[in-house]
């Protein structure tokens, strides 16, 4: 027989494809609230790139390891966001030579309404799934996220 045939969990997707194609999901909703609510000029790109843009602004350097691009990707995105108003670019306090990105008025009104399509996209799935699911799944994220997130020791208070 086979191997495959021998593995009765040889047809199920990898858990690490079910998170993908649900974050993706999430991922599309909170664009295309983005969108409707009038800020269309944001690309997928460029929101995955502010995706990890601390509260007081980032390097872009940061920004690119973050989103797991070059940082001449990162600079071109930052580039367009900045003619779109999105972001601006000002001194490190911590040292001059360097830039740090931070968001302006206008990405600031953006976040609340992606704030407000993750509620709605949790409480979906709240429904979906039921309240113990859901607060599992929330905590074994949690717990999965001590040893798969490289930034976690860079988040205040950690």
């Amino acid at each position: 027989m086979p191997p495959h045939e021998q593995d009765p969990h040889a047809d199920e997707l990898p858990l690490s494809l079910l998170m993908l194609i649900a974050h993706r999901s999430a991922e599309n909703r909170i664009h295309a609230a983005v969108r409707t609510a009038g800020f269309d000029s944001m690309t997928h790109a460029q929101g995955r790139l502010l995706a990890g843009m601390e509260p007081g602004g980032s390097r872009i350097s940061l920004l690119a390891e973050r989103a797991q691009i070059t940082k001449q990707t990162a600079t071109a995105l930052i580039d367009r966001l900045e003619a779109a108003g999105y972001v601006t670019r000002v001194p490190d306090p911590s040292d001059g030579r360097a830039r740090i990105v931070t968001f302006t008025d206008r990405a600031w009104a953006m976040v609340p309404v992606a704030r407000a399509e993750e509620q709605r996209i949790e409480a979906e799935w709240r429904a979906h799934l039921g309240g113990a699911s859901m607060d599992a799944l929330r905590s074994a994220l949690e717990t999965l996220r001590a040893i798969t997130d490289p930034y976690l020791a860079d988040e205040p208070g950690r």
